[in-house]
């Protein structure tokens, strides 16, 4: 049996991006607001550090901006690297209103307490203590829940886009008009139309085998938006971050990049400090020369893990500044105020994506995307730590501001065809898609990871189409479930990334390949386009 549903605005995720976008549309919209488990199980809620905005009267835009594109490696676009820290202020503002419990200065009840991370001149990262995500999430899952006009579908995984060219509509544009989802605890399929539909998916770093990432982070916004005809870019600019628990039931536990920022020194096995040899920057480095220069270590050493100490702090700074790192930590047999903790470096950050511009608009029309699944031009070549939050504010706010003034007669959504699996089994083979999701998760890691070769990527490549057509089989079938519309998102960003990554015959900021060591004078940005099937290489940056 199956569902048919109807609203205004579909938001396909609910992290920082999504709710945002529910909460900035004007309450007269009715908008669904859809996620894969309960609401606050998706990256936002695992975000340490806090949201970079400029806040102090010794910072400055400028000095942010040079930041952002000294960490982007030439790759970021200027103007939406200004357009989105020239909003940072207000941003962050709209935060403290919906009522974020940003860390203030002791004593103080207006001053909030800054820090510094890697890659940034100035103290100018807001937090809530060493909990930032969490803060954010559950103070915008309470704003939501309180709005009468959102309605939130919990436990329901997105299987594809809903456009007029896939159900033969006479519409002379084509057009989304809403998805097909999973219904996970019914196991039902349903139909959602809507006028309009924003991806606020997260990015895709479960596609390694070590990540930071909740295992929702697969990648689905971009798939599908990519099987709907929409462009991506950069997709081989995977950042890794440096410092993971190494810990067998730590599950991904983050280290903030905060604990560096106040003092924390990596170290060898011997207690030996390492990071100055790679960077001046020494622990502050850029996350990309951060992580390269542990995995090097490692690799040289033969060692399993290296360490982080901030010991030499006092125990009241380090309880007070990281109290959630801590209290982990103890659980897992570690005292960070003692001794150093085990860490290697995990993906962490997907910089490419769907390509928006600068109201959220995809390619195709009535589909918006905003957060970690788009690719806007902020990052370039590698993410300047804690842009990430500031950018799903900022351009959520900014498609549905282009949502709220747009025509909401443009298309009526409310009859569509439903979902049709009449036609296919149930299997009696799902040990395949555990087999698939192992062998992907694998040979990503080995060959398309933190240092690559064209040889190591084109064994992948040839690994990637033999799996994506074994998948596209079992797809074609058997009845859709969770684990499998997952790994055939995770399969076709896969792909994206390994073609993207041969495609750049350099080496620059995140892609770092031993084939090609030297970064190119040309500065090009890539683009896959589904259309063409093919890699453009591009100097521009905005949709057209």
């Amino acid at each position: 049996m199956s569902v048919r549903l109807s609203t205004d605005v579909l938001i396909i995720g609910s992290g920082a991006a999504g709710l945002t976008a529910a909460l900035s549309l004007p309450s007269h919209m009715k908008v669904l607001v859809m996620c894969k488990g309960k609401l606050g199980t998706g990256s936002t809620a695992w975000a340490q550090g806090g949201v970079a905005g400029v806040l102090d009267e010794v910072d400055s835009v400028d000095q942010h901006v040079e930041d952002t594109l000294q960490a982007g490696a030439g790759l970021c676009d200027p103007a939406a690297v200004r357009y989105t820290i020239e909003r940072s202020t207000s941003a962050i503002h709209w935060l403290i209103e919906q009522g974020v419990p940003f860390t203030r200065v002791d004593g103080s009840e207006v001053k909030y307490h800054l820090t510094r991370e890697g890659g940034h001149s100035q103290r100018r990262v807001i937090h809530a203590a060493d909990a930032t995500g969490l803060a954010i999430s559950e103070t915008l899952i309470q704003k939501v829940r309180q709005a009468p006009n959102i309605h939130i579908l919990e436990n329901h995984v997105a299987i594809d886009l809903i456009t007029t060219d896939k159900i033969n509509s006479d519409e002379e544009q084509n057009r989304c008009v809403g998805a097909y989802v999973l219904d996970t605890i019914k196991d039902e399929p349903v139909t959602i139309g809507s006028r309009f539909t924003l991806l606020a998916s997260g990015g895709a770093s479960k596609v390694y085998l070590y990540t930071s990432n909740p295992d929702g982070a697969t990648g689905d916004g971009i798939a599908m938006a990519w099987r709907a005809g929409c462009r991506v870019a950069n997709m081989e600019f995977n950042q890794f971050h440096p410092t993971c628990l190494f810990h067998p039931k730590a599950k991904s536990f983050l280290i903030s990049e905060a604990v560096r920022g106040e003092g924390g020194l990596l170290k060898l096995p011997n207690g030996e400090r390492f990071a100055h040899k790679f960077d001046e920057r020494g622990e502050l480095a850029p996350r990309d020369i951060v992580a390269r220069a542990i995995d090097h270590e490692m690799k040289r050493l033969g060692a399993d893990n290296l360490y982080l100490d901030i010991s030499h702090k006092s125990p009241d700074f380090i309880k007070t500044h990281f109290p959630t790192i801590y209290q982990r930590c103890l659980e897992y047999g570690f005292d960070m105020t003692k001794e150093p903790l085990p860490v290697v470096p995990a993906a962490h950050y997907t910089c490419g994506g769907i390509r928006i511009n600068q109201q959220g608009a995809t390619d195709l029309p009535g589909l918006f995307a905003a957060g970690e699944c788009t690719y806007t031009g902020l990052h370039g070549a590698n993410r300047l730590a804690s842009n990430s939050l500031l950018e799903c504010i900022v351009y959520a706010q900014a498609a549905a501001e282009h949502i709220a003034q747009s025509d909401m007669k443009q298309y009526n959504p409310e009859k569509l065809p439903l979902w049709d699996d009449s036609q296919v089994a149930d299997s009696d083979e799902k040990v395949v898609i555990s087999h698939n999701w192992d062998e992907l998760r694998r040979f990503m890691w080995d060959y398309v990871g933190i240092v690559r070769t064209d040889k190591r990527l084109e064994r992948a490549k040839r690994r990637v189409q033999m799996l994506k057509q074994e998948i596209s089989e079992y797809y074609t079938n058997f009845r859709i479930s969770a684990d499998l519309l997952e790994l055939r998102n995770l399969v076709v960003v896969a792909e994206l990334i390994i073609e993207s990554a041969l495609s750049r015959k350099e080496s620059r900021g995140l892609h770092f390949t031993r084939s090609y060591t030297q970064c190119r004078d040309k500065v090009e940005i890539t683009v896959l386009s589904p259309k063409q099937n093919q890699t453009e290489r591009r100097q521009g940056h905005r949709p057209t």
